[in-house]
This record gives structure tokens, sequence and C-alpha cells, in this order.
């Protein structure tokens, strides 16, 4: 498994303004973001297969005092589940070649999946 460089795995809301910096962005939200057309997205590849379970979407509901153990589920699912496993594996690849920025639409900063993503993935080296 190759290593991903400090600076290679970044994470950015949609709604935030795009940056040449941003290398290869990724949006890893299941649904698709509101209010934002395609074409403005700016990103290479919509992969919802990486995203947490509808399940467990909906259990979390964005609600911070839940986020340890949305955390804990959602880990669960990226190492036991194949499909989001086979997409973080992508996601892993590319970013030991290049700049990845995962993109995703929650409003919280510190209680995304977005963060427990990236922190995963960067826990597998």
């Amino acid at each position: 498994m190759s290593r991903i460089p400090a600076d290679h795995l970044t994470i950015k809301r949609i709604y935030e303004p795009y940056g040449a910096a941003d290398g290869c962005r990724i949006l890893v939200d299941r649904l698709w973001p509101r209010g934002i057309a395609k074409e403005q997205a700016m990103i290479q590849e919509w992969m919802k297969d990486v995203a947490p379970s509808p399940g467990l979407r909906k259990w979390f509901g964005h609600e911070p005092e839940r986020f340890e153990e949305f955390r804990d589920r959602y880990m669960l699912e990226l190492d036991q589940e194949a499909v989001p496993r086979a997409a973080a594996a992508k996601i892993r690849d590319l970013a030991a070649q290049q700049k990845v920025t995962l993109i995703y639409a929650a409003k919280d900063p510190m209680h995304n999946h977005a963060l427990v993503l990236r922190d995963w993935l960067k826990s597998l080296e």
C-alpha cells in the first residue's frame, strides 16, 4: 500500500470557492449537494459508495453529540464493507500520486464524515 504524503489529502466544503491547489476534487457525499450545478462543482469524480450508509447517515443527522459513535460506526463500515473499501482504495491510490481534496456538503466543519474518511485513510499507512 502506497504512503500518502501529508499534504496530498485534504477536505473542503463544496460551497467554498474552487482553487487550483485543490488538485483532484472527489465528492464523497451519497447525495448531490443542494444548490450546486454539476458544472459549477468542479469535481473530477463523485464517489457515492465511500459515503456512510443511508441508515447511518440518517441516524447521525449531523447531531454533534452523536459524532463519536458515528465515527466508530462509519469506520466499521469502511473496514468491513467491500464497496466503500474499494472506493476508499481508489482514493488512497490517487492521493499517493497527487493532491486529492475530499469534497463534502455538511455545514459543520468539525462533525462530518469527510473528516472521518480522511483520518481513516491516513490511519491505513
